[in-house]
């Protein structure tokens, strides 16, 4: 799956790696590797049409 960070555009598109438990790891290919808590911040799924 792929997402953005509407807060955070600069970072790109990133790869969701896992979730569990409400934390997100995604790789971001201008920041790396990020975890995030899905329970704070909004992350939106990016499709190939978009």
């Amino acid at each position: 799956m792929y997402v953005c960070n509407p807060s955070q555009p600069d970072w790109g598109t990133g790869q969701v790696q896992s979730r569990i438990n409400g934390k997100i790891t995604v790789n971001f290919p201008e920041m790396g590797k990020v975890v995030v808590d899905g329970y704070l911040v909004a992350l939106k799924q990016v499709f190939e049409n978009d």
